[in-house]
């Protein structure tokens, strides 16, 4: 679905400090942080153990409470409300955890029956519920048996089911599919993807892995120390990141441009001039590259590199050894930068 452009959550120069350990200095876990989350959109929070994600996301539920600053949800601010009147707030609120925090003394219907119990629901309702969500997670047959006996994937399966149960605007994703193998993961994250997709629900994800903000994610804020040091729309935050940090993050997802070692093997295998060339939406795709340099009589030869989405869009590089005259070698290099970043690694030569 197309995420609207109003805030369902807003942080007003939020933040969040616990007491240091013994004579210890306080800890800063969330550091001023100002960000709008839109209603109806996939939002990613990323960024390396200890660097508030995690605090940040249980400021939105008020599991913890903001030292200084606001939280605001569906236009309610949390900083002074009772723990009675955050009751009704946190019942639009959906919570999945990295460990499934499922109840093993439970059923798997028992598991995701819990928070309409304690909501109160009626038994019949109850049951007509349950049968409707472990049939949307895919999970109608395990009803009856017990956590135990399920897979990593089925448990978070269950653990969504159960965030879902009494109809929330928000759902919490707090490192949920760490825990999980490559296959399971995107089988989760199609999950996820259907819950905002179908039932309008804006999902906050909390990751440590570009890959879950690249496969997922409309938006994405990275955070480091406490602080948001970069937001923006996820393609954008890949293909430019601004940020040391997320430069970092974006590196590890694509793994598309050759690392000092790898430039090195390369050059001795190919003595002709090496340049590394983006692929987005404005290169389009090879054809680009292509094109180039056939009109500057020049022969090329992908020797590395990579091309993946990105929110559904292409991204990725392509390292190409070029072969001919040096001054239209030096012309196709001038036109694919009009269109694109190129890296120039020149000749072994050189």
């Amino acid at each position: 679905m197309s995420p609207a452009t109003s805030a369902v959550i807003r942080f007003e120069n939020a933040a969040k400090v616990f007491p240091g350990r013994g004579r210890g200095a306080q800890v800063r876990a969330v550091d001023g942080v100002t960000l709008d989350i839109r209603e109806g959109e996939i939002f990613g929070v990323i960024g390396q153990s200890g660097a508030g994600k995690s605090t940040l996301v249980r400021l939105i539920n008020a599991l913890e409470r903001t030292t200084s600053g606001d939280v605001v949800v569906d236009g309610v601010s949390l900083a002074s409300l009772s723990e009675a009147r955050l009751r009704p707030v946190r019942a639009g609120i959906g919570m999945v955890f990295q460990q499934f925090n499922l109840l093993s003394s439970r059923t798997v219907a028992g598991n995701v029956a819990y928070p309409l119990e304690v909501a109160g629901w009626p038994r019949a309702r109850r049951e007509a519920r349950v049968a409707e969500l472990l049939e949307f997670v895919g999970l109608a047959d395990k009803a009856k048996v017990y956590p135990s006996t399920l897979s990593g994937g089925q448990k978070q399966r269950v653990g969504i089911a159960r965030a879902l149960a009494t109809n929330p605007r928000i759902l919490l994703a707090d490192e949920a599919t760490s825990a999980l193998d490559p296959e399971t993961t995107r089988d989760v994250l199609d999950l996820l993807q259907r819950v905002n997709r179908e039932l309008g629900i804006t999902v906050v994800v909390i990751t440590h892995e570009m890959d879950v903000v690249r496969s997922v994610c409309h938006r994405v804020a990275v955070m480091d120390r406490g602080r948001v040091v970069e937001v923006g729309e996820s393609y954008q935050v890949f293909s430019a990141p601004r940020h040391d940090v997320t430069r970092r993050f974006v590196a590890t997802a694509l793994r598309d441009r050759p690392s000092p070692d790898v430039l090195a093997r390369l050059r001795r295998r190919h003595a002709g001039h090496i340049v590394t060339v983006g692929v987005d939406e404005v290169a389009g795709s090879s054809a680009v590259l292509t094109r180039t340099l056939r009109e500057h009589g020049v022969d090329g030869t992908v020797v590395y590199g990579g091309i993946t989405e990105v929110a559904e869009r292409p991204y990725g590089s392509l390292t190409v050894e070029l072969v001919g005259d040096p001054a239209a070698v030096e012309g196709a290099v001038a036109a694919l930068r009009r269109v694109t970043w190129v890296d120039d690694h020149g000749r072994a030569d050189a």
